[in-house]
């Protein structure tokens, strides 16, 4: 009897230590995690020259767009142990535009600022216990521009001269697909680190409108490539 007595007490023990090492649950369904972290964003870009009255182009001209930085805040719900949606927010950047080739004497055109909110399906690998979780998805964003400012070199250059001449922008707006690969780690059941990267495929189309002093309205257009990609770091907590 003391013998068995003896070994159902190494097997609770043996029973508890197993508990105890057993992995703490990362994500499963019905889980949410919220990230906020740092987004930079590569641009891989080009644009066409600038066209005068819709028929005349600038010859050798072009425009450059800065890359950006900025904080961005994610929302992630887990459907199933491997399958989530996350919705990505954040503080729209600024992006700076200055002229190229001819025109870049003119130094910085203006300023804009992007908003971009996006949704992506993503298909966690590994289990609800894995500590280490790689993942793809896909999905789409809506760009759109506010806050756009030009600089008086440009009104300068398209009011050819006219010293009470007045420029104003229009950015085209477009929904985007977004490509996303990335991993987690979890350090415990609540708190991981998350990185990034996603490819969107974004071109924008500028109608830029001047309006001179004696009444008349000229018109210059452009398009620039921007194909961002964009790399996320994350402090992730789930609750």
């Amino acid at each position: 009897m003391k013998k068995q007595f003896s070994v159902l007490k190494k097997l609770a023990a043996v029973s508890v230590l197993a508990a105890f090492a057993a992995p703490a649950m990362a994500q499963q369904a019905g889980d949410n995690v919220v990230n906020f972290g740092w987004a930079h964003i590569g641009l891989n870009q080009s644009s066409e020259p600038l066209t005068l009255g819709g028929n005349f182009k600038v010859p050798g001209s072009g425009a450059h767009v800065s890359n950006a930085d900025t904080a961005i805040l994610q929302f992630t719900h887990f459907f199933t142990d491997n399958i989530a949606v996350t919705t990505d927010l954040g503080i729209p950047p600024k992006f700076k535009l200055s002229g190229e080739g001819t025109l870049n004497g003119l130094g910085q055109l203006g300023t804009a600022t992007q908003w971009s909110p996006a949704v992506l399906a993503k298909y966690y690998f590994g289990d609800a216990n894995s500590q280490f979780r790689p993942y793809v998805g896909a999905g789409a964003a809506y760009v759109w521009y506010s806050n756009i400012k030009l600089t008086s070199s440009l009104t300068n250059l398209l009011g050819g001269g006219d010293p009470n001449a007045s420029t104003s922008a229009d950015l085209s707006s477009s929904f985007v697909p977004v490509a996303n690969v990335g991993a987690a780690y979890n350090f415990d059941k609540n708190w991981s680190v998350n990185f990034s990267l996603s490819y969107v495929p974004l071109d924008t189309k500028a109608d830029l409108t001047t309006r001179h002093s004696d009444g008349s309205v000229t018109h210059a257009t452009t398009k620039i490539t921007l194909n961002p990609l964009v790399s996320v770091l994350t402090v992730g907590y789930k609750f």
